[in-house]
């Protein structure tokens, strides 16, 4: 349940629309529902501004639509990362089938895989917020953009604008210098990068606003599956990088929304 839903129902409550009664039974959901085979986190969006999302790997199709029904009861849009084609297909057929029945479902049954960032989305995402800062997410090369899309997806998902610029690598570093002015005017700027990392340490040299480093798995094999690019942005000479895991467009994501979030308290 978002902040908004709380302060709404309050409201009702207030105005003698809602009884308090009924008001308790919305509110019994807080702060967690328990399926049995997951807890889902109820009250994740009150307290940190941003809905539970589904972790598809490990988890069968059946149990990620059971989750998403719970959360999509509380939420307008709800995302589930890291789904394989085959597993999201399978996800996409159970979701529609169990809701076809339904008349009155309006948006709630609307369910889209997103090929690139590998994710579901269950609902609609929200527009844009006015006046609302931005984000712009830069890669190093065509093959990180997977994880750079899961990002940009969540930051979207949050309703912040979201610029994305690729392939501007150092092997051809004046494809950076030519988005300078793009990346000047952001907020945050989120860095994905595999086989050296060396993109994150450029851009943190160029910027004063919060940089995040994504290091990818992309890479030949004395890269060894991302740990190269992730160690040399934590040794990085840039002040003030900010570096996530492996592959972690999700955790990148997610700070940047952070750092506007407190941004937008000041």
């Amino acid at each position: 349940m978002e902040r908004k839903s709380i302060e709404d129902l309050l409201t009702s409550v207030a105005q003698g629309q809602i009884s308090i009664t009924d008001a308790c039974e919305r509110l019994a959901v807080l702060p967690y529902q328990d399926l049995g085979f997951a807890k889902i986190d109820s009250h994740r969006a009150l307290r940190q501004g941003y809905p539970e999302v589904i972790f598809c790997p490990g988890k069968t199709p059946k149990q990620i639509v059971e989750i998403a029904r719970k959360l999509r009861a509380l939420h307008p849009a709800v995302i589930a990362t890291r789904a394989e084609p085959a597993q999201a297909a399978s996800v996409l057929d159970l979701w529609r089938t169990d809701n076809n029945d339904v008349a009155d479902l309006g948006d709630f049954g609307d369910c889209e895989y997103l090929e690139q960032p590998k994710s579901i989305v269950f609902g609609q995402l929200p527009p844009q917020k006015k006046n609302a800062p931005s984000v712009a997410i830069i890669t190093a090369g065509t093959a990180d953009i997977g994880v750079a899309e899961e990002a940009a997806l969540l930051i979207v998902a949050a309703g912040y604008p979201v610029s994305c610029v690729y392939d501007v690598g150092v092997a051809g570093v004046q494809r950076l210098f030519d988005n300078l002015a793009l990346l000047r005017q952001s907020h945050v700027t989120i860095v994905v990068a595999g086989m050296d990392g060396a993109l994150a340490s450029v851009v943190g040299g160029l910027l004063e606003k919060p940089v995040i480093a994504v290091p990818t798995s992309i890479g030949y094999g004395s890269s060894f599956g991302g740990v190269a690019a992730l160690l040399s942005m934590l040794n990085s000479c840039a002040a003030g990088l900010t570096v996530v895991n492996i592959d972690n467009g999700f955790g990148a994501a997610m700070a940047a929304l952070r750092i506007l979030a407190s941004n937008k308290s000041e």
